[in-house]
């Protein structure tokens, strides 16, 4: 038997969570389902050692409960994932939300019929909603690289996004594959209790320290006074983060000038800082690339005491992935129960007993963890059956790479919505969802609108379904072009990383996140908003 509600929102992370709450207060009837046993969402099922914000810990966070803001606790600069996921857990029971949450439950197909969309649940359930809104997490859908061997070895076996309750690898040999920002986290903390810990990496990456460290009542309070200054910084400039963005190009000082700043910055710390807050064309200008780059190569140099290990270690090209951040990574290495190897010249095949490199080198192992990352931003929605208008599937939508207009929506998927969808811009997530979420509780709150009114004339003789609201394939091909258009001017184009999929065996290139900043998104969102929604289709 199906159930009728007004909306129905998929995932209980940041986005959900907020969805959720921006829905109520809209008095709609409306159900939020999570795959996992808590909310928490992406902060639920990273769980592994070392997981940790690379944002500051002020900003990451929720801007709309301003006494929330002010008075919730917080110790570090950086949040460990316990503490994410019981602040999300707190926000739930401040306003109330649980009534609405079902845990334990996976959205399976929807399929939209007769102006509503119909959701079944692994549950067996069936609902109609007349508006769908999926907040699945751009970084959920775990990743395994498609390495020979896979499925023979006889050790234990991990991936960081589907993390177990328990672990112990004290005097056991590890290898972690992948050396993204998770690994980098992970090999970290992993030294200290592993036997031996081996970092099979196929790229370098340039690290830079986090400055992590105890926020004082001094610095809370400071920060408490400054709120208002702080959001609104966030919100207009490029990145999205709480620094102070550059606007010096890096080759108009001395040499001498250029080290002192990137020096300074490397000793306060921040990845995003170093990117943004060193000069103004770090992101854009090879030159100016390089010149960060080789910093860093020259750090990575001094630090790591053996050549053979620094040499492994030292990224060749540009600094031009998403920044990574943490705290002693290269100091790491000088373990003598650490070591590093190149798969990129030497590549690996998985064994019964652990790793075997293409020269023959064995490596024998107690535990492989994959920390090779997700299929970012569209993976999870392939595991499920969306169809749209006209019987047109998601997938069918997406066969030339995901899309979505302002990251939100998509053209023949009428009055579905998408939270932190392909194309939005890289940035820190929670004050994004809530431009997104903002967007989409008002394209909605238009359509009740107008419901009303349509309820109203339906009572004088005109029958009337309700308003459905689609944005136009010219709109969100705009988008796309244009996010295209502006990745390609950046130094993240010659990346190779997650950023455009290159990450994943056999997904299409192409630009899944905005590159023109922050703030310039928040411009057409607002633009978008005050002309009345003009990229939309109206329909009854």
């Amino acid at each position: 038997m199906e159930q009728h509600i007004d909306a129905m929102v998929v995932g209980a992370g940041f986005s959900g969570i907020y969805q959720l709450y921006k829905l109520r207060e809209l008095g709609l009837s409306v159900k939020a389902v999570e795959a996992a046993p808590e909310v928490g969402g992406t902060w639920y099922w990273n769980r592994y050692p070392g997981a940790t914000s690379d944002t500051h810990s002020e900003v990451f966070r929720y801007s709309w409960d301003k006494e929330d803001l002010l008075t919730y606790p917080w110790t570090t600069r950086y949040l460990p994932q316990a503490e994410i996921k019981g602040y999300l857990k707190h926000v739930v029971q401040r306003h109330d939300l649980e009534q609405y949450i079902q845990l334990n439950t996976r959205m399976e197909s929807a399929h939209y019929l007769d102006n509503s969309w119909q959701i079944r649940l692994s549950t067996g359930e069936t609902f109609r909603a007349r508006y769908l809104i999926t907040a699945l997490g751009a970084l959920s859908k775990t990743y395994f690289p498609q390495i020979p061997g896979l499925d023979t070895f006889t050790g234990e076996m991990y991936h960081t996004g589907n993390w177990p309750d328990t672990h112990d690898f004290s005097n056991k040999r590890v290898g972690v594959i992948g050396n993204g920002s998770t690994g980098v986290q992970l090999i970290i903390t992993l030294a200290n209790q592993a036997k031996q810990l081996v970092s099979f990496q196929r790229h370098p990456q340039h690290v830079v320290p986090n400055g992590d460290g105890q926020v004082t009542a001094e610095d809370r309070k400071r920060i408490n006074e400054n709120y208002d200054k702080i959001w609104k910084n966030f919100k207009t400039n490029i990145s999205g983060h709480a620094i102070t963005e550059s606007s010096i190009p890096a080759m108009s000082v001395t040499a001498e000038e250029r080290e002192r700043v990137f020096e300074q910055v490397w000793q306060t710390g921040n990845g995003i800082k170093f990117l943004f807050g060193t000069f103004g064309d770090v992101a854009i200008s090879e030159e100016a690339n390089k010149e960060a780059a080789d910093f860093i190569r020259r750090k990575i140099k001094h630090i790591v005491k053996d050549p053979v290990k620094a040499r492994t270690l030292t990224p060749p090209g540009g600094f031009n992935r998403r920044p990574v951040t943490a705290n002693g990574y290269y100091e790491t290495f000088n373990k003598e129960n650490v070591d590093v190897v190149d798969v990129l010249n030497t590549p690996m095949e998985i064994i019964p007993n652990g790793i075997k490199l293409s020269d023959g080198t064995v490596y024998n192992l107690d535990v492989i963890v994959f920390a090779t990352g997700f299929d970012a931003v569209d993976g999870m929605y392939h595991e499920i059956s969306i169809v749209g208008q006209n019987g047109r599937t998601l997938e069918d939508h997406w066969a030339d790479g995901a899309k979505a207009y302002l990251a939100t929506t998509m053209n023949e998927f009428p009055n579905m919505f998408v939270v932190n969808g392909p194309q939005g811009p890289l940035t820190n997530v929670p004050p994004l969802i809530e431009t997104q979420v903002d967007f989409i509780t008002g394209i909605i709150a238009t359509a009740e609108a107008s419901r009303g009114k349509m309820a109203t004339e339906s009572r004088n003789g005109h029958k009337q379904l309700g308003l459905i609201i689609e944005v136009t394939q010219e709109a969100e091909d705009g988008w796309l072009a244009k996010t295209n258009e502006i990745g390609a001017m950046t130094v993240f184009a010659k990346g190779g990383s997650w950023l455009t999929g290159a990450n994943v065996d056999g997904k299409k290139q192409a630009f899944l996140y905005y590159m023109g900043g922050v703030g310039n998104y928040n411009k057409v969102v607002q633009a978008e908003i005050d002309a009345g929604y003009p990229s939309f289709n109206r329909f009854y």
